[in-house]
C-alpha cells in the first residue's frame, strides 16, 4: 500500500469530516496536531504517529491532479487533502486509505490511489533513530541518520509538495543532505530536480536489476555508512574510481519530444510599485500566446495566475528570499521556478522555465529574439541563457539518461552592455555577430548560438563567448 492517500472533494472537508475520517481507526486512537493546527495526527496509545493529514489545499489551477497523480479530479475549484501513513507500520498505511475513504463518502469526489498497492519498505540498518527535532516534525521524513535524511515517496510524480519542501528546510537546516527513494517507473517534477541540489542529496530509484540506483546519474547505489552512496566497480583503480550505472537507466530511445528551457535573471529597484512576475508572464505570452495558468509555492500550483498576489507574498516574507512555482496550460505543457531575493542590488527574480513539445510540433524558434528584446526593454534582464533538450513533452525527469540541452542563445542585458570596456560585446570570436534588441543607445545583445540536439560542440562556442565577455 502506497505511503500517501489524497481525497480529491468538491468542497472543503470541514473539521467534522476529518475527525470522522481520523476515527475512523477506532477508539484507542488519539488525535494531535502540529505546525500550529496545519498538520492533524494520528497517534497510537504512546503518542507516536500513525497518520499525518495536511491542511486541505483549495486548487483551482486545471491539470494539476492529472499531471502530478495521472488522475481526473472534480472541476476546478476543488480540494486536495493529503493523508501520510507512517512508514514501517502497517496499521498506518491501512488507517490512511480508511481516512480518505471515510471523506470522500461523506463529501464526494475521489481518492488517490483508487487500490494502494506496491508500497516500498523502509530500509533497515543500523544506526537509524526515530528522528528528532527539527526532522521529526515532519511528516516526509521516514529515516533519519546523521548524515542523511531519507524519504519514501510511492507517487507517480515525485513532487514539490508542502510536506516535501519542509523537509528539505529541516534537512538543510541540521546540515545533512535529503535521499528521496521511490519505485521504479516514477517520475520527478522539475521543481524537485532543481532543489536537490549535490551530494548526499539524490533521487534513488528502486530497481530489481540494479538494487538502487541515482535517477539523474545513473549510478548503481546501496546503503552504507548511514546514506545511499554509489557502488564501487570490482575493477576500479585509484586512477579511476569508476562507479557502474544501472541498465534500467541506459535504456533510452529519442521519441521526437523536445523541450525548450530559458533561464533568465532580472534585478529591479526596490521599490513600492515594482509587480514581480511581470517578466515572466511576457516570455510565456510571447512563447505560447497565453498567460501561465496558475502558480504557488508549492506543488500543486493552486492559484490563478495573478502577478499582484505573487508580489503580496514576497513582499510579506521580504527579506527573506521566496520560491514559487508557476504552471501552463494543458495543451501547452510548461513549469517554471521563480526565486525572489532581497539583494544590495534591489530585488531579485531567478527564473528556470520550461516548455514541452511532441515529435509533431515545433519549438517557436523564431519568436525567441522578442522575447528576449521584451524582457530586455521592459523588465531590466541582467542574463538569460536558452537551450533545447531531448526530453519529455510533459516536462517531467524519468529515472533514465537524458542528453544534456544544447544552447541556442545568450543574451546580455543593457547594463552589462554598457558596463563592458570598449567594444568586446560586440566584438566576440563566435562566427555570428550578435543582434541588436532596444534602442541604439542603450542596446541589450541577442548572441545565436547554434542549436543543434545532436551536437554538443555549442557549448565549446558558449564557453569561448562566456570567456570573452569576461576579459579571460
Amino acid at each position: 500500500m502506497t505511503k500517501d492517500v489524497i481525497a480529491l472533494t468538491p468542497r472543503m472537508p470541514d473539521p467534522w469530516a476529518v475527525l470522522a475520517g481520523l476515527l475512523s481507526g477506532g477508539p484507542d486512537k488519539l488525535v494531535g496536531t502540529r505546525g500550529e493546527g496545519a498538520v492533524v495526527q494520528l497517534c497510537d496509545t504512546e503518542g507516536r504517529p500513525l497518520v499525518s493529514v495536511e491542511a486541505p489545499l483549495l486548487v483551482s489551477v486545471e491539470g494539476e491532479a492529472e499531471r502530478l497523480l495521472g488522475t481526473t479530479a472534480p472541476p476546478v475549484p476543488y480540494w486536495w487533502t493529503e493523508a501520510r501513513a507512517t512508514t514501517g507500520v502497517a496499521e498506518a498505511e491501512q488507517l490512511a486509505g480508511t481516512f480518505a475513504t471515510r471523506l470522500v463518502s461523506l463529501i464526494g469526489g475521489s481518492a488517490w490511489p483508487p487500490d494502494a498497492t506496491g508500497s516500498l519498505a523502509v530500509v533497515k540498518t543500523d544506526g537509524v533513530s526515530v528522528a528528532p527535532e527539527p526532522a521529526a516534525a515532519q511528516p516526509a521524513i521516514d529515516v533519519l541518520t546523521e548524515k542523511v535524511a531519507v524519504v519514501i515517496q510511492d507517487r507517480p510524480v515525485v513532487a514539490m509538495t508542502a510536506w516535501l519542501s519542509d523537509a528539505f528546510r529541516a534537512a538543510a537546516e541540521a546540515g545533512i543532505g535529503l535521499q528521496i527513494v521511490s519505485p521504479a517507473g516514477t517520475s520527478l517534477s522539475p521543481a524537485v530536480r532543481d532543489t536537490l541540489g549535490g551530494w548526499p542529496s539524490r533521487w534513488i530509484v528502486q530497481d530489481e536489476e540494479d538494487g538502487y540506483y541515482d535517477g539523474l546519474t545513473g549510478a548503481v547505489l546501496r546503503w552504507q555508512d548511514g546514506m545511499f552512496a554509489p557502488l564501487v566497480s570490482p575493477e576500479a583503480t585509484e586512477g579511476d574510481p569508476s562507479t557502474p550505472v544501472a541498465a534500467a537507466y541506459q535504456r533510452v530511445r529519442d521519441t521526437g519530444e523536445r523541450q525548450l528551457a530559458l533561464t533568465f535573471r532580472m534585478v529591479h529597484p526596490a521599490d513600492e510599485r515594482l509587480v514581480l512576475g511581470g517578466g515572466l508572464e511576457t516570455v510565456w505570452r510571447e512563447l505560447t500566446g497565453r498567460p501561465p495558468a496558475g502558480w504557488g509555492t508549492s506543488e500543486p500550483a493552486t492559484l490563478p495566475w495573478s502577478p499582484a498576489r505573487l508580489t503580496d507574498l514576497a513582499h510579506e516574507r521580504a527579506p527573506e528570499p521566496t520560491w514559487f512555482v508557476v504552471v501552463g496550460h494543458r495543451d501547452r505543457p510548461g513549469i517554471a521556478t521563480v526565486r525572489v531575493t532581497r539583494t544590495k542590488a534591489g530585488v531579485e527574480e531567478e527564473v528556470t522555465l520550461a516548455f514541452g513539445y511532441g515529435s509533431d510540433e515545433k519549438p517557436p524558434l523564431d519568436a525567441l529574439p522578442a522575447a528576449a528584446e521584451a524582457l530586455a526593454t521592459r523588465h531590466r534582464l541582467q542574463s538569460m541563457l536558452v537551450q533545447l533538450r531531448k526530453a519529455r513533452r510533459d516536462l517531467a525527469v524519468p529515472p533514465r539518461f537524458e542528453g544534456p540541452g544544447v544552447p541556442l542563445a545568450f543574451v546580455l542585458g543593457p547594463e552589462e552592455v554598457r558596463a563592458m570596456p570598449d567594444d568586446r560585446a560586440r566584438r566576440t570570436p563566435l562566427s555570428e555577430p550578435p543582434v541588436q534588441l532596444g534602442p541604439r543607445t542603450r542596446p541589450a545583445l541577442y548572441y545565436p548560438l547554434p542549436g543543434d540536439p545532436s551536437d554538443l560542440s555549442g557549448w565549446q562556442d558558449f564557453e569561448r563567448l562566456v570567456r570573452h565577455l569576461k576579459g579571460a
